[in-house]
């Protein structure tokens, strides 16, 4: 017994690093999609390095019963897919991009860590997903520390801040579309990733072509989108699925939220983005609130 003990505890310590890894090369894109912007338009930004991950993790179809469970899906449950491959990447990621052009790392940061509220609220209204007086205490909090953030902004441009609003929104209404299929439980999510991330990263790639004018890479440029892809992507995204075998979701919704003060210091010592004690201040509690809201009861 002792040894199955130590053995699970040494599993669990395993995957919380693994976690921890995938949210620093996460909270590492936002700084290396800044850099990436000096010559990329953002939406094509965003179609190359999703269509290019997308590439990458086709091959996990083709392997075991994945490309037999493709075909034996229904209408309805690729017409679902593709929904939300438009949601959750051609709109959710298209607009993260267009706002790291318009706003501070920190402040988009900030704004899609509140995505957690409205994710509680959405589930709250349209999947029954009741919440705990501790969730609705972590909503108070979030709010709270959202005003002190954003009342210590002096000339926030107008424009971005209505793209990190539509971006928080879409990707609040994938986050509750990808809920809803994953609780009847009959897709794999590996699927829904894949084939969401084909649709909409293809599409998302195709309108910044056609929309966009740009110039021709440069060496740095496409080191930036192969590591985006391959890295803090694909392989973040393996990493990442591999460690919640292990991990509870309170303790994946702690570890996520680490990246809010991730990208501060990132931002900080890479792009010159230093905060005030204030918006520190703000940041810090917003991401506890975050973090209370995702913190259910175990059944």
């Amino acid at each position: 017994m002792l040894n199955a003990m130590a053995s699970q505890s040494s599993s669990e310590n395993r995957a919380v690093w693994q976690a921890l890894l995938v949210t620093a090369l996460w909270s590492s894109s936002w700084v290396l999609i800044k850099f990436g912007l000096g010559n990329i338009p953002p939406l094509t930004f965003a179609g190359l390095r999703y269509t290019l991950a997308f590439a990458l993790l086709l091959p996990t179809l083709l392997r075991g019963g994945r490309l037999a469970e493709l075909r034996a899906l229904s209408r309805r449950d690729l017409l679902f897919l593709v929904v939300l491959g438009l949601v959750y990447y051609t709109a959710t990621q298209g607009l993260q991009f267009v706002g790291l052009s318009l706003l501070p790392a920190n402040t988009l940061s900030l704004m899609l860590t509140l995505s957690s509220l409205t994710i509680a609220l959405a589930g709250l209204w349209l999947l029954g997903e009741h919440m705990r007086g501790l969730q609705w205490l972590g909503v108070l909090v979030s709010i709270a520390g959202a005003l002190v953030y954003f009342g210590n902004i002096e000339g926030l441009a107008g424009l971005g801040l209505l793209v990190g609003v539509l971006a928080v929104l879409f990707n609040t209404a994938g986050a509750i579309l990808t809920r809803s299929i994953n609780r009847t439980a009959h897709i794999s999510p590996l699927l829904v990733t894949v084939v969401s991330m084909g649709v909409g990263s293809l599409c998302l790639l195709l309108t910044g072509l056609l929309t966009e004018t740009w110039a021709a890479l440069r060496w740095q440029d496409v080191l930036i989108i192969l590591w985006l892809a391959a890295v803090n992507t694909a392989f973040a995204f393996t990493l990442w699925n591999h460690s919640q075998r292990i991990l509870s979701a309170a303790q994946a919704s702690v570890i996520n939220n680490t990246m809010l003060i991730q990208i501060a210091i990132l931002a900080w010592v890479f792009l010159g983005e230093r905060p005030s004690t204030w918006q520190m201040l703000g940041m810090a509690v917003a991401a506890v609130g975050a973090v209370m809201v995702q913190l259910r009861p175990r059944a």
